[in-house]
């Protein structure tokens, strides 16, 4: 369990990483491309916060893969599409149970659900962030 326990633990601060990086990368997007937002139009906006959300969403499937090689290299599935299906499960926290790990790493699927629920909140944070500055940033340009 406690090797469970530092392996779950250190795919997290992998995570983190990960995630960190990309919410960085996100937010230079924005900001490179605020010139678009200070256009009034509402679809200049969106296409912002849309390049935005596809670098968040990056994020997050980089981690489910990492997740999901971690149970290839346990042994816990033979193909990469299982491991990734089953990572990306237990990162939503749908825990759906169609796939099933070994009583030896089972504690992993929790701590990774755990990380899910985290790292799509810090997704979920930027994006809104994103989404309120640019929708004021355009109805402020409007007014002018």
């Amino acid at each position: 369990m406690l090797i469970n326990l530092l392996l779950g633990i250190g795919a997290m601060v992998l995570c983190l990483f990960l995630q960190s990086l990309l919410l960085i990368l996100a937010l230079r997007y924005y900001r490179k491309h605020l010139n678009g937002i200070e256009t009034p139009s509402f679809w200049a906006s969106v296409a912002v916060v849309k390049g935005v959300m596809l670098l968040l969403v990056a994020g997050n499937l980089l981690q489910i893969a990492l997740w999901g090689a971690l149970f290839m290299a346990l042994g816990e599935f033979e193909q990469f599409t299982e491991a990734f299906y089953h990572s990306a499960v237990n990162f939503a926290t749908l825990g759906y149970g169609d796939h099933v790990m070994s009583e030896q790493h089972k504690l992993l699927g929790p701590l990774e659900a755990i990380n899910g629920v985290l790292m799509i909140g810090i997704s979920t944070a930027a994006l809104m962030t994103t989404f309120q500055d640019s929708l004021r940033k355009t109805l402020q340009t409007k007014k002018e």
